[in-house]
């Protein structure tokens, strides 16, 4: 005769799909979450990570986008290329404008994406830093 085991309750399979588990029958039957919060800390975590991400890619195609439009290849009086332009300038042009302001002038080459781009790096590396600190409690890794 084989014995199989107990089968769980609809209940108690979709809160282990949830990552919830159930008390034990003698108990109050609750919901808590197993890891204590970190699930909020690593989706704020992806979130601003993908934020920065973004903006990288957003600077770099604003300096391709005005090399390409100073050279003469996009034509700014067509409606699109305008709108993709001033949606590119309107995004990066209130971060870059300090930093052109800081740096002395080459001629007609603009490194203030460069720095920004540098900028958007570090601080997604001290992302980074700070989001190990806070999910594993080591502090030191901050200040390596």
């Amino acid at each position: 005769m084989s014995q199989t085991a107990p089968r769980k309750s609809s209940a108690g399979r979709s809160a282990a799909r949830a990552g919830l588990r159930l008390r034990p029958p003698g108990r109050a039957a609750s919901l808590r979450p197993r890891n204590g919060g970190r699930r909020v800390i690593t989706i704020l975590y992806e979130i601003l990570s993908e934020i920065l991400n973004l903006y990288k890619w957003a600077v770099i195609l604003a300096a391709v986008f005005s090399m390409l439009v100073a050279f003469g290849v996009l034509d700014t009086r067509n409606r699109m290329v305008w709108t993709i332009g001033d949606f590119l300038y309107r995004v990066t042009e209130p971060a870059l404008r300090p930093i052109r302001n800081f740096l002395p002038n080459f001629g007609g080459v603009d490194l203030s994406p460069l720095v920004l781009i540098f900028a958007v790096y570090i601080a997604q590396m001290l992302l980074t830093r700070i989001y190990a600190a806070i999910l594993f409690g080591n502090i030191q890794g901050l200040f390596l």
